[in-house]
């Protein structure tokens, strides 16, 4: 079937089955444009919780799929590739936190949205790449744990240093393979172009940029920008999908190896072969129990209190 073939007939399918497909801004370009919404993890779970269907396939990784069902916990939720995880949702575990909140019982702790059911359960309140400054500000209390991503953590330090933020070892491998000397090098290829990055990335490379944004706010400032020119220093899709947006303008990704290997490995017939087997259990569908549903979305709720 060719490529054109197979996204018309799982346009077909998703209206047949009542189906709502949520693309991350990741996804590979023939995803996206059978998508019914695209974006961050977070908008899409939001996207997921008010749609009208019965069923959504996530396409994205294992968090974020779970995201939706604690958001949408009356629909039925698919990821669709299983194999789609997220190396820095699973560095750190609720037992961990647990002991660490033990030892500092007066530390609000601030999970990243990028994290599992099970470590939401322990953990006071989510946060965004986009709203984390603006929620961690509204918090009543000046001692927070921010896990698990270091480096986004280290830009909200920098930026609110009155409160005492203690940061863990942890983050997102796909942006802190981003160096410094890969950022001066195509500033220097490109003397114009602005570069636009995302705060997953180091300290060192933060430093250097013009705008410092999740991925929706990088992809609306160079949208929006009058420059024509772009260094995008987050995930290579990105730049792809903004040269689609404003063919007027250009995009360079900072590096060709800042790549989220577990993105990609979803693939249009994943798409069609969930949607294809959700009724007869070869689709991998989001279990979540009641409880783990309960415990994990205070803290998702508070996030929405505090940054609505």
């Amino acid at each position: 079937m060719k490529l054109r073939e197979l996204q018309e007939e799982i346009l077909r399918l998703k209206k047949e089955t009542n189906t709502v497909i949520l693309a991350h801004c990741y996804q590979a370009r023939e995803i996206v444009e059978i998508a019914d919404f695209t974006g961050d993890s977070y908008k899409l779970s939001v996207d997921a919780k008010n749609a009208d269907a019965e069923n959504i396939i996530f396409c994205g990784v294992h968090f974020m799929a779970e995201t939706a069902k604690i958001l949408a916990p009356q629909k039925r939720v698919f990821l669709a590739n299983r194999n789609a995880g997220c190396p820095m949702a699973e560095q750190m575990d609720a037992e961990m936190i647990g002991m660490l909140k033990d030892r500092e019982p007066d530390r609000t702790v601030v999970a990243y949205i990028n994290t599992t059911a099970s470590l939401k359960t322990v953990c006071d309140v989510c946060v965004t790449s986009s709203s984390a400054l603006k929620i961690v500000r509204a918090i009543d209390n000046d001692k927070i744990l921010f896990i698990p991503d270091c480096n986004l953590g280290d830009y909200v330090k920098r930026s609110i240093p009155e409160k005492d933020i203690k940061l863990l070892n942890g983050g997102c491998p796909t942006h802190a393979r981003v160096t410094v000397s890969e950022v001066k090098k195509a500033k220097a290829e490109h003397p114009e172009a602005l570069f636009l990055v995302h705060p997953e990335c180091t300290p060192a490379v933060v430093a250097l940029a013009d705008y410092v944004g999740s991925t929706s706010g990088i992809m609306d400032f160079a949208k929006k920008s009058d420059a024509k020119e772009f260094i995008i220093g987050t995930e290579t899709s990105i730049a792809e999908h903004l040269q689609y947006d404003c063919p007027e303008k250009k995009f360079y990704p900072v590096t060709k190896d800042i790549v989220c290997h577990n993105m990609k490995i979803t693939t249009l017939p994943d798409v069609y072969n969930t949607l294809k087997g959700m009724d007869n259990g070869e689709a991998f569908e989001m279990i979540m129990d009641d409880e783990l549903i309960s415990k994990a979305g205070k803290c998702i709720d508070e996030m929405i209190r505090l940054g609505g």
